[in-house]
């Protein structure tokens, strides 16, 4: 095996952050299993910020750019996490690893793409996250 770093790696991690545009479908690392389950559906809840904690309601699934140690709160009701930034040692991904919870990072656009109140499903074979339609 090879060691890829920078631009030499860019055309492979780019197959891992490919977005289909208006396919409703979105794709990052899947970084935690969670109970082992393949696909996770919910409701979505967009935090931007820890102060926002009050809205979230147990069992939502989390969308966010990113997290960090005050998110903790929220992170323990969570049903599932997705960011736009991150990877594998992303704070939402060690986190959600160690509660056990699933958790798709570094999707890109999944907070500009998912609003709160839709059900997502996240695929954590593939790490895609799809918004469903509401009919």
């Amino acid at each position: 095996g090879q060691l890829l770093v920078g631009e030499e790696a860019k055309p492979y991690l780019e197959t891992f952050w490919e977005v289909k545009p208006n396919s409703g479908e979105l794709k990052g690392i899947v970084a935690s299993f969670g109970t082992g389950e393949k696909m996770v559906t919910g409701i979505a809840r967009l935090i931007d910020s820890p102060k926002d904690a009050h809205q979230f309601a147990s069992g939502e699934i989390l969308v966010t750019p990113m997290t960090t140690p005050d998110f903790m709160p929220i992170l323990r009701k969570a049903k599932a996490v997705v960011t736009d930034e991150g990877g594998l040692t992303a704070h939402a991904a060690v986190v959600s690893r160690e509660l056990g919870i699933p958790c798709i990072v570094g999707v890109k656009t999944a907070t500009q793409a998912i609003q709160t109140g839709q059900t997502i499903t996240l695929n954590l074979e593939t790490g895609q996250v799809m918004i469903h339609s509401s009919s």
